[in-house]
């Protein structure tokens, strides 16, 4: 046994012991459990476990961050609960008997958006932009755009369009293509076939309106008509589409000989599905579409729609809980589609801001409370930044006024939103820089609701929180225990004699100190440097883990920042290890988001744990196109979980880092 193995006793009590787990496996930081009866975990119980820094739902899997020495503790648990670990893919599949029918709908949504969320997000940004520069008349007063005095600037406008044109209009080739990848199926008949539903030789959906019918373009067949019409933007009718593919090239694949199957399957699948694609599933889709933003768009705009947004404003936040809250990405969507524009999402970035400022209300109040303050901070910039899980899950929900009062600023801040008409041309921007997505004769409407959205969940949970916070969760519990650290100090420095432990770190820091102590960390691949904050990772990038640097990285091969020790490494996985360094330092090393799930493909070792290594060293060699296809992004973090002795932690950023050259982090 380890020395997890009495916090592997305390997990297992907790989560409801060995007969409450259907699956466990890990990643390289977190316990993932799939439980036969969810609700017998004691969620506050385990979150108050020394070595747990964090947990959280999703996707039915129950999820308990430990972090660098999961692998440790993850040996510890298992040979402790006497069950056998799984992949991550059957803990996925296993995790689906958690979930009812209309979870697992919504779990395919999230599934099939996530890889597309990163071009999304880009889309909404350029139009944002252009926003700013072809409708915001600024100039010579008011009468004209920066467009309109720079040459420079209108030609600026019409090629960023090239990039909003190919993400939003194109965005059924993408959603096809997310289909086939998620379903294991062959990812280019996806491709191809979300084309011929954009085809320059149908008409475009923004034109149908206010084509007359007998315009309309068809494929005549004699005694049938057919329609030539695109669907481009459009959401449902390219989920139907490719869906349909999917199960045709499964059912070929499962009827057809192997001599002929490279020829007959591709052949018979992608042919069908574009004919029930044109023929039947877009026409059907488009009416579905058009139905449920219509619907909605009723609800923003109608008599009863101040009612609406104070419901929605309301229940967004719980929505999110339940993950419910992907489906909206397909409604705004379907609404850009159909109307130039939405007003949902606005509603949806007012909500993240509302949680976020209950955060803030919460850094305030536990402001003297030094290890709450270590989760409020990161959680509360994470969820103005869009990010709003840390906030829920790791602040506002664990003491829930902080989470009502959140709710009921963001309900407020909708009903201003949907009475004043705030629309949004694109999606994926959230939070504070979701102004950037708003359109411009928006924009001041909206930036009063995100004063709205910042003040009244602030205020009302500074004066909830002063009555309902105990004096321990104000100022922590080592405080109301009556510690006094200085004079604890000052009374052991007075001692003639030294514990058993204390000699033992003596020794430790005496043999640290006989080796040259680092003072910086170098970058660890070729690229651009950024703030680990900016990578947008639902438990990196909000500090959990600790502060960092990632890397965009430009070559394959990831070396050692600093000069160490090899602690942690995956040997299934092999997308991450963690060095500890001479001066104690402990940093994790993390080659893309959620490349866990790759299992290992495209990945090798070039070290072994217990190896020692100089700033440099040569420790990963990885695959970025495999990375890529796989549908994750390849960005690299360095997270410093534990700091050991270095000091006043300095960061670098550059957009030419070289490997092993260039300092991006310094420190005493």
């Amino acid at each position: 046994m380890g020395r997890y193995q009495e916090d592997s006793k305390e997990l297992l009590e907790l989560i409801g012991g060995k007969s409450n787990i259907a699956a466990v496996s890990h990643c390289m930081t977190r316990m993932r459990f799939v439980l036969n009866d969810p609700g017998k975990a004691d969620i506050e119980g385990i979150e108050a476990m020394k070595v747990v820094k964090g947990s959280f739902t999703q996707s039915g899997q129950f999820q308990v961050i430990i972090g660098n020495t999961v692998a440790d503790f993850y040996n510890d648990f298992v040979a402790v609960a006497g069950v056998e670990g799984v992949s991550k893919d059957q803990v996925k599949q296993a995790a689906k008997q958690n979930q009812n029918v209309l979870q697992r709908i919504v779990t395919a949504l999230a599934e099939i958006f996530a890889p597309l969320i990163p071009a999304i997000i880009t889309g909404g940004l350029i139009l944002g932009f252009r926003n700013c520069i072809d409708s915001l008349y600024l100039f010579e007063n008011g009468t004209k755009t920066l467009c309109d005095l720079s040459q420079f600037w209108s030609g600026m406008d019409s090629f960023l369009w090239l990039i909003g044109e190919a993400i939003f209009h194109m965005l059924p080739v993408g959603i096809c293509w997310s289909v086939t990848k998620k379903m294991g199926t062959t990812q280019m008949l996806g491709i191809v076939l979300g084309l011929t539903l954009v085809s320059g030789q149908l008409l475009n959906a923004y034109d149908v309106a206010t084509t007359a019918a007998a315009d309309i373009p068809a494929w005549d067949f004699g005694f049938f008509k057919v329609n030539m019409i695109g669907y481009q933007s459009q959401v449902i009718p390219a989920i139907l589409a490719a869906f349909t593919l999917v199960y045709l090239e499964k059912f070929f694949r499962k009827i057809t000989p192997a001599v002929v199957s490279m020829i007959v399957v591709p052949f018979c699948s992608l042919v069908l599905a574009v004919v029930a694609a044109h023929f039947i599933l877009g026409p059907i889709g488009w009416k579905i579409g058009s139905a449920i933003s219509s619907l909605v768009f009723a609800g923003i705009t109608g008599s009863f729609r101040v009612v609406f947004g104070a419901v929605f404003g309301f229940i967004y936040a719980p929505l999110v809980i339940t993950g419910l809250h992907h489906m909206s990405n397909a409604i705004d969507l379907q609404l850009i589609a159909d109307y130039r524009g939405t007003m949902l999402w606005p509603m949806i970035a007012l909500s993240n801001i509302a949680q976020g400022s209950a955060v803030l209300a919460m850094i305030v109040l536990q402001r003297k409370n030094a290890e709450a303050q270590e989760v409020n901070i990161p959680s509360c910039v994470s969820c103005y930044l869009s990010v709003t899980e840390p906030a829920i899950f790791g602040v506002n929900l664990k003491y829930v006024f902080p989470f009502v009062c959140g709710m009921i600023g963001s309900a407020i801040a909708g009903v201003v939103s949907v009475a004043t008409g705030t629309t949004a041309s694109a999606i994926g921007v959230g939070g504070l820089p979701g102004i950037l997505s708003i359109q411009t004769q928006s924009m001041l409407s909206f930036a009063i609701c995100m004063v709205i959205a910042i003040v009244i969940p602030f205020v009302l949970t500074l004066i909830v929180g002063q009555k309902k916070l105990t004096a321990s969760q104000k100022y922590g519990p080592a405080v109301m225990e009556g510690e006094d650290t200085a004079a604890a100090d000052a009374q052991g420095a007075g001692k003639d004699e030294m514990s058993d432990h204390e000699v033992s770190d003596a020794g430790s820091n005496a043999v640290s100190a006989a080796k040259e102590m680092p003072k910086e960390l170098v970058a660890f691949l070729d690229g651009k440097v950024i703030p680990v904050k900016e990578v947008g990772d639902g438990v990196f990038s909000e500090g959990i883990m600790g502060d960092g640097i990632a890397i965009i990285p430009e070559n394959e091969v990831l070396v050692s920042p600093v000069a160490g020790e090899v602690a942690v490494t995956m040997d299934e996985s092999r997308h991450a290890c963690a060095i500890k360094a001479d001066n104690d330092m402990e940093i994790l090393l993390h080659i893309g988001l959620d490349t866990v799930d790759m299992n290992g493909d495209g990945f090798e070792y070039l070290i072994t744990k217990g190896q020692r290594v100089e700033a440099g060293t040569p420790l990963i060699r990885f695959n970025r196109e495999k990375i890529q296809a796989a549908g994750h992004r390849d960005v690299t973090m360095c997270i410093i979980s534990d700091p050991g002795r270095a000091e006043n932690i300095q960061y670098q950023f550059t957009e030419n880092a070289k490997a092993g050259e260039t300092v991006v982090a310094t420190f005493e």
